[in-house]
């Protein structure tokens, strides 16, 4: 299992327009084979701070999926970027 976890930064008066924006990207995502999570959503403290969750299957459909790649608008308001990928090797109850 992999899980790709982090923040994304954005131009905080242009946040809801990217969060808008991720809408689409979010559907394809869950729809995607393999996919178990995956979710984008605003920070409650920084304005313009974007939190980005996902976990997968595998490598394999993990990269399947990133095969399509962000759309050039969002790349581009993209300001900054801390996220990594998570390999899982056992998942336990809290």
């Amino acid at each position: 299992m992999f899980i790709v976890a982090g923040s994304l930064y954005v131009d905080p008066e242009d946040r809801d327009d990217y969060l808008a924006g991720c809408v689409e990207v979010v559907t394809v995502a869950r729809a995607t084979p393999g996919c178990v999570d995956f979710a984008i959503s605003p920070d409650l403290v920084e304005p313009g701070r974007v939190n980005v969750y996902e976990r997968w299957e595998s490598e394999e459909e993990l990269l399947a999926f990133r095969s399509s790649g962000p759309t050039e608008e969002q790349q581009v308001a993209i300001r900054g970027a801390e996220v990594h990928r998570y390999m899982i090797s056992s998942v336990e109850a809290p």
